[in-house]
């Protein structure tokens, strides 16, 4: 609501100094109204009336008392130790990798929890507008990662100072930072919401002049309205390392069966909650990647675990042989509203 609020605010509003007739106080309410969606008329005559009904000053107050409405019943819902146990992950990828712009694309990807009271509010529109834009700041702001990282979690106390970027119209001027969006939605639904936690990855474009290897990112949602959104989700990094990748990254075919790769690469993440890539040597763990059955592969099913088949899959698709690790996860994380950090 504030974004909208304050882009509109430096916008041309009907002017009153060409000759135009003043506009009466219904249609000044009306159109603050059209501007903030759900505001109610007694904020908008009250906003009009602190500015002598000049509809730039009172959206600009407006965006003022919503944020100080929003930190109060913030204070007040912490205070009184109001639990935040329902709420939704929400996944952003920018740039999914090597074959993206002619083979040589980066990697920007962000996975985002938030917080709130109530099933009912995490389904609500205004919750969800939140989650995408959340997810999208941090997929854009992030740091490009040092050598021998990958995906890394994000400071949240930093990141509520940062300006929050729109996923629906990311050209947009940003004017409001990320803790006031969430101060607004707060003030819009009455309940406290919560940022919990955030991680991003963000690696340059593949160069095959520097190194053979090529990232590219798999992510999945379960229990959202799409698989961007979710109950539980993943956001996982996959390294592709063969000579014959900048070739291989040129064929429609090829980037076919990567994406369907990486689509059951995340499933599997998710549906068969694995909790690590690899188990440690000559141990068993269910929840190791590797260890587990390939049950979410789709297309022709295997009987191979999911180490076994990266390995099968390689040789397959021309990039190594049967002794090569030319497919490889290289981290991952696996959450779940309200899970163990």
């Amino acid at each position: 609501m504030l974004s909208a609020l304050k882009s509109t605010s430096s916008r041309a509003l009907p002017l009153l100094s060409r000759g135009y007739a003043t506009p009466s106080p219904a249609k000044l309410v009306k159109q603050l109204r059209d501007t903030i969606d759900g505001l109610a008329i007694s904020k908008a005559r009250e906003a009009l009336e602190a500015t002598n009904n000049d509809v730039t000053a009172a959206l600009e107050w407006l965006s003022k008392d919503m944020a100080l409405a929003g930190a109060k019943k913030a204070a007040k819902a912490a205070g009184a130790g109001r639990s935040t146990g329902q709420g939704l992950l929400g996944l952003s990828v920018l740039s999914r990798g090597a074959g993206v712009a002619q083979g040589r694309g980066g990697v920007r990807a962000a996975l985002v929890e938030l917080n709130c009271e109530t099933d009912f509010v995490a389904r609500n529109d205004l919750f969800n507008a939140l989650l995408a834009d959340l997810a999208h700041t941090a997929a854009f702001l992030a740091e490009p990662a040092v050598e021998g990282q990958h995906i890394s979690r994000v400071d949240i106390s930093a990141f509520e100072g940062a300006p929050l970027i729109s996923a629906r119209d990311p050209s947009a001027t940003s004017t409001l930072a990320v803790g006031d969006a969430i101060k607004e939605t707060i003030a819009k639904t009455g309940e406290l919401i919560v940022l919990r936690r955030a991680a991003a990855v963000a690696h340059g474009p593949f160069n095959p002049g520097q190194s053979p290897i090529g990232l590219r990112v798999a992510s999945y949602a379960h229990g959202g309205a799409t698989s961007s959104v979710g109950r539980s989700a993943t956001l996982a990094l996959l390294a592709l390392k063969s000579d014959k990748l900048p070739s291989l990254l040129s064929k429609e075919s090829f980037l076919a069966e990567l994406d369907r790769l990486e689509r059951s690469l995340a499933r599997q993440i998710v549906g068969f909650s694995a909790d690590s890539i690899r188990a440690p040597e000559g141990q068993q763990d269910e929840t190791a990647l590797y260890s587990q059955p390939f049950g979410m592969l789709s297309g022709t099913p295997t009987a191979l675990p999911v180490g076994e088949y990266l390995r099968s899959f390689s040789v397959e698709q021309g990039l190594g042989g049967e002794d090569e690790d030319c497919v490889n996860v290289v981290d991952m994380f696996r959450w779940q509203v309200g899970g163990p950090e």
